[in-house]
C-alpha cells in the first residue's frame, strides 16, 4: 500500500464499482486467483446493485472503500445493529489479495464500528466450509459465537453446488 491508497466510505456513484469487485472476489472463475473464492461451493453471484445501493441509502449502513491509484482495490460493509455492528462483504480484487488490503479494511471497518456507531460488539457471518477464512478472523480476535444459520434459499445471494451449507457467526469486542 503505497501513499497513493486511501480509504473512503463508499457513495451512489460506486454501486456498479462494488457490486463488481464483490462479485469477482468471491464467485466464478476471476475469484480462484485469489484465496477467498466460493466458487467450488457456489454459483451464481454474491451481490447485485439493487442490494448494494440499498445498502447505501440505509441508515446505519456504510461501504469502506480501499483506493490505490484511483481503482478500488477493496471493499467492506459495516452495519449498525442495535448496540453492535456488523461486518460484511468484505473483498480484495483478487490479484491483490495477500497484499494487507483486507487487513487494512477490517482494522479501519473495526474503528468505524466503534466510533460511528458506539458498538460493543462486532459480528460477522462466515461460511462454515471456510476454514482457512475463520482462522484469518479468529487471528484478529474474533470468537465462535456457536450460532450458526443455514445458507438462505435464493438466488440472488447464490446457488448452492454442494448441500448443507451453513453460516457461522463470529463475534469481537469493539475498542476504539
Amino acid at each position: 500500500m503505497g501513499s497513493l491508497t486511501e480509504i473512503r466510505y463508499g457513495a451512489k456513484a460506486d454501486v456498479e464499482e462494488i457490486a463488481a469487485l464483490v462479485n469477482s472476489a468471491y464467485r466464478g472463475e476471476s475469484s480462484k486467483c485469489g484465496w477467498t473464492t466460493e466458487a467450488d461451493h457456489l454459483g451464481g453471484q454474491r451481490t447485485d446493485t439493487g442490494e448494494v445501493s440499498k445498502l447505501i441509502e440505509s441508515a446505519g449502513s456504510r461501504f469502506l472503500l480501499c483506493i490505490e491509484a484511483g481503482s478500488l482495490v477493496g471493499v467492506i460493509h459495516l452495519e449498525q445493529c442495535g448496540e453492535d455492528a456488523k461486518l460484511g462483504m468484505l473483498a480484495v480484487r483478487p490479484d491483490r489479495q495477500g497484499s494487507g488490503f483486507g487487513k487494512w479494511l477490517l482494522d479501519e471497518a473495526e474503528r468505524a464500528a466503534v466510533k460511528t456507531f458506539g458498538a460493543r460488539k462486532i459480528k460477522m457471518a462466515v461460511l462454515t466450509f471456510r476454514t482457512e477464512l475463520i482462522a484469518y478472523y479468529k487471528r484478529r480476535g474474533y470468537v465462535h459465537t456457536g450460532h450458526f444459520e443455514d445458507f438462505p434459499v435464493d438466488p440472488k445471494f447464490g446457488i448452492p453446488k454442494v448441500s448443507g451449507l451453513r453460516f457461522e457467526w463470529l463475534e469481537k469486542l469493539g475498542k476504539g
